[in-house]
């Protein structure tokens, strides 16, 4: 049994251990590519990644329920990221974050504390919003699209709701990105759909990109997976299908 190297030595929980991590990216976007890999899977309540040489190429992110953790370490296991194949294992020590909310944790910061109530604050209005039907993470939920103050643009109703949507087509427009989105970052998730050809963004335009896929059905089904995405918590992708 002991020469088993593959046996699980770890009890799975809410965090996940990453290695073989790109050593070359900087760590906030390193961050922010785990962050927007990994939400697909659950909520995700911290990414850590730390600058010293002892912790350079590994990472650590924190799922709001194990259930999430096992499902991104099963399906995300090997997977190339930034040209490397990403180790995942259960992590072997509890993540700050779970210990405050189990009471085991030991402040060290003053920004942890800070971020708890940050968290909570989130929730209580998020809890509000539900109460009165805007469940305000899903918005257009359920095929219903969302009240307009959600919407996260301003710029008059017509250039929130096109009157005239593009038909299907092979190429997507992706609307609403966070200004430090990267090429890279979209391209991890959107080359989880089958048919992925390529991600372009405008650079005098930060906040939108298109990407090609190799026919309609296969952008169809990336933009039913992806539609509002968050890459960060307040952004939600908008996918709409390229005008010709």
């Amino acid at each position: 049994m002991s020469g088993d190297s593959e046996a699980p030595s770890v009890t799975p929980n809410m965090t996940i251990y990453i290695n073989n991590l790109n050593e070359k990216i900087k760590i906030d976007e390193l961050k922010k590519s785990l962050n927007a890999v990994f939400s697909q899977f659950g909520k995700i309540l911290e990414v850590l990644a730390f600058k010293t040489l002892k912790h350079k190429g590994q990472a650590w992110v924190v799922f709001e329920d194990v259930s999430s953790a096992s499902e991104a370490l099963k399906r995300m296991q090997g997977f190339p990221f930034y040209d490397k194949p990403m180790r995942i294992q259960y992590a072997k020590t509890k993540s700050d974050i779970i210990a405050k909310s189990d009471g085991t944790f030991v402040p060290r910061e003053k920004r942890r504390r800070h971020d708890e109530r940050a968290e909570k604050k989130r929730r209580e209005q998020h809890h509000d919003a539900s109460q009165v039907g805007l469940n305000s993470s899903y918005p257009g939920a359920y095929g219903a699209p969302p009240p307009l103050s959600q919407l996260p643009y301003s710029g008059g109703a017509k250039s929130m709701l096109p009157e005239a949507p593009a038909l299907p087509n092979n190429i997507l427009f992706v609307q609403n990105l966070p200004h430090e989105t990267t090429p890279m970052m979209l391209q991890m998730l959107f080359c989880q759909y089958p048919g992925f050809k390529e991600v372009r963004m405008v650079e005098a335009k930060p906040g939108i990109a298109f990407v090609e896929y190799g026919d309609e059905m296969q952008s169809t089904v990336a933009m039913q997976g992806l539609q509002s995405f968050k890459i960060t918590q307040q952004n939600p992708m908008l996918i709409t299908y390229a005008k010709k």
